[in-house]
């Protein structure tokens, strides 16, 4: 089983869903998706680090609940480096800013006008309180002086069915939900936040030429086994996992997604994960961030 601790629809369930069918067809056995959303990822996380280490439940961890989740949640009932052993960084997702009906911009300049002109009055949504997308839009208000409202939802897929409703204006979340919307032009694109444009989105600038040098807000994405995992086993999760990520059928998809497919070793992935708690911990406390 891979242990998805978020609603369906979302970035994490999309990348999930990708190398388990190339994993299925490399064991010779169902590879199992479980969605087990709750408290930003908590719940579906920390059932992981409880579980068996056999290597047969696994978790796809990202951004939020193993880098951001430590300094937004006390106490968090998992450690994200005690309790689990890193297997690999699957893949990297630059964040999009994108718009819908309720905000008449049709480029990043005229966003950031029109935020401007109406202080207070432009609503953002996000994945739910704590999540990555909550974190990168509070980074994007720290560097831009805007002041936009932040309305959470209980998952992606709730808060793009309000985006192009109108309910709410803008959200900045990974590609992989949004690319069938931008296709179909229900949503609009108007900036990325990765340091270099997406090759998904050539037309699209970055956040970082358009005014703000540095900005950068990527999400990534990884899988994790119960901290007592035999090393062994770590070791051949992650020798099939980055062999899946190889596939070209899989690099395809990803890249489809607007997904960048990593692969790294488990000693180098752990390495980045403490990396990341040291980042995004900073950028809550300086933020004010909180999940309630």
């Amino acid at each position: 089983r891979i242990v998805v601790p978020f609603t369906p629809g979302g970035s994490t369930d999309i990348l999930a869903r990708a190398i388990g069918q190339r994993l299925s067809e490399t064991w010779g056995q169902p590879v199992v998706i479980e969605n087990k959303p709750g408290a930003g990822g908590n719940v579906g996380v920390d059932y992981v680090a409880k579980a068996p280490p056999d290597g047969y439940t696994i978790v796809m961890g990202h951004i939020g609940t193993f880098a951001a989740n430590p300094a937004l949640y006390h106490p968090l009932p998992y450690d994200p480096v005690r309790d689990f052993a890193p297997i690999t960084q699957v893949a990297k997702v630059p964040n999009v800013l994108v718009v819908g009906p309720a905000i008449p911009a049709r480029s990043f300049a005229e966003f950031v006008a029109y935020a401007k002109a109406n202080p207070g009055k432009v609503f953002y949504g996000s994945g739910g309180n704590g999540s990555a997308a909550h974190l990168a839009t509070e980074y994007f208000k720290m560097r831009t002086g805007l002041s936009m409202q932040h309305v959470p939802y209980k998952g992606t897929g709730p808060a793009l069915a309000d985006l192009l409703g109108g309910q709410i204006g803008v959200i900045i979340t990974g590609a992989p939900p949004l690319m069938g919307h931008l296709k179909s032009g229900k949503l609009r694109a108007l900036a990325v936040a990765s340091p270099q444009r997406l090759a998904i989105l050539p037309d699209v600038p970055t956040i970082a030429e358009s005014g703000y040098p540095g900005f950068s807000a990527v999400q990534w994405y990884g899988l994790f086994a119960p901290a007592a995992t035999p090393k062994d086993v770590v070791a051949k999760l992650n020798r099939d996992a980055v062999a899946a990520l190889k596939d070209p059928i899989v690099a395809e998809r990803l890249a489809s997604e607007g997904a960048e497919p990593v692969g790294d070793a488990p000693d180098e992935f752990g390495a980045f994960v403490k990396s990341e708690i040291a980042l995004w911990g900073k950028v809550i406390r300086e933020s004010g961030a909180k999940v309630d």
